[in-house]
């Protein structure tokens, strides 16, 4: 293996252990993290289901498919 050919190894294995150590970082799991929302609010969900019934029957009524 000549000179250049043992740098280019070591340049790509330094590379390749930077990013193996980025993933395990990426990936740990985080004990200091907090927990997750519950899911979405009942209200904020009833609400924009509202907002889209309100929008269908203006464009029915626009359309002049209801009364």
């Amino acid at each position: 293996m000549t000179d250049s050919q043992k740098k280019i190894a070591a340049a790509i294995a330094a590379v390749m252990q930077f990013l193996h150590e980025e993933a395990a970082l990426l990936y740990a799991p985080r004990a200091a993290e907090t927990p997750a929302p519950a899911g979405p609010k009942l209200w904020a969900l009833n609400s924009r289901q509202t907002q889209m019934q309100l929008r269908n029957l203006m464009q029915l009524r626009a359309l002049g498919r209801m009364g």
